[in-house]
């Protein structure tokens, strides 16, 4: 049996499925008792529409972090990805699937110089992509006052606004590229190599892996994810936005649904699954405190603490099982 045999992708810790339970049955009634209602159609929607945002990112995120590596340039990305996506369009459906295709190849590109500075250049992941994401900062900077191009209108309303029954398009999109990336996970060999690196990268070399190309591609797919973001959020916005990655905090939100999830930040273990989970724990706190009006410190405070709690949860559990 090889070692790569022994180095399925883990499933999922269901722990993030049970918070979230706990917390919109807590927040439903603190919500009632204040006189609102958290489980109307108006507030499912907005929860669903801000999942389906952090959670094209954060599946990207999951891939990365998986295999031992991490992705600081995400926010910019999207953010660039609004205006290619925007300008490209410039209010014609007819160029809507040139708009996709070349956010797609822009934000591929990305990734790949990423990966490169990872595998190749052997830079630290954090100041690789961090570097990558202040250059992308600065053209944003340079070349943009404010909003720019006109998002096709076809776009701003399937994807943007058009709902199945009470579920947006966009959260629709999200499931299929879950599924997408569940199925990379579990069901194919870069997968399983994907987490045998992110395990052990020695031990994965020498079980005949090419840890670089496997890294390479999940920086890859990792901006694709964002680009598909941008692309969604200038649908929302109609146009382009040079700054709404980095006002969403995309990166830092997108590693927190990842780590609340369940997947390890050091690799190896954890899955898409649990950082969906982690995306609508995040969604549903912010349903919560907006019915309630809570203050935007305090809520980051709260984020803060739930993010720290599940670390050290799962943290200790590790523990526990090496012992």
């Amino acid at each position: 049996m090889s070692a790569l045999s022994l180095l399925p992708a883990r499933r999922p810790v269901p722990g993030v499925f049970v918070a979230l339970t706990l917390t919109l049955t807590i927040g439903w009634l603190v919500v009632l008792l204040d006189g609102g209602q958290l489980f109307n159609q108006s507030t499912t929607v907005s929860l669903l529409h801000v999942a389906a945002g952090l959670g094209l990112v954060a599946v990207g995120q999951t891939l990365v972090i998986l295999g031992g590596s991490l992705d600081l340039s995400v926010a910019y990305v999207i953010s660039l990805s609004t205006l290619v996506a925007a300008e490209t369009m410039n209010g014609s459906d007819g160029a809507v699937l040139p708009a996709i295709g070349l956010v797609l190849v822009v934000s591929a590109g990305v990734g790949l110089l990423n990966g490169l500075l990872v595998t190749r250049f052997r830079v630290n992941a954090f100041i690789a992509t961090l570097g990558v994401g202040l250059l992308l900062k600065g053209y944003l900077d340079n070349g943009y006052d404010g909003p720019a191009g006109v998002t096709a209108p076809s776009l701003v309303q399937s994807l943007g606004y058009q709902r199945v029954g009470p579920v947006p398009v966009s959260f629709l999109l999200l499931a299929a590229v879950t599924a997408a990336a569940w199925f990379a996970l579990t069901r194919t060999r870069f997968g399983h190599h994907l987490v045998a690196v992110g395990g052990d990268p020695e031990v994965a070399r020498l079980s005949g892996v090419r840890n670089d190309r496997v890294l390479v591609t999940a920086h890859v797919l990792c901006s694709m994810c964002a680009g598909l973001a941008g692309i969604y959020l200038a649908s929302r916005l109609g146009s382009g936005a040079p700054r709404v990655g980095t006002e969403g905090l995309y990166d830092l939100e997108s590693i927190a649904a990842v780590v609340i999830g369940g997947t390890a930040l050091a690799g190896g273990r954890g899955g898409v699954v649990g950082t969906v989970g982690g995306v609508l724990l995040l969604a549903s706190i912010d349903a919560i405190f907006n019915q309630l009006e809570v203050d935007a410190f305090f809520k980051q405070v709260i984020r803060g603490v739930i993010i720290i709690a599940a670390v050290a949860v799962y943290a200790r559990r590790a523990i526990r099982k090496a012992a």
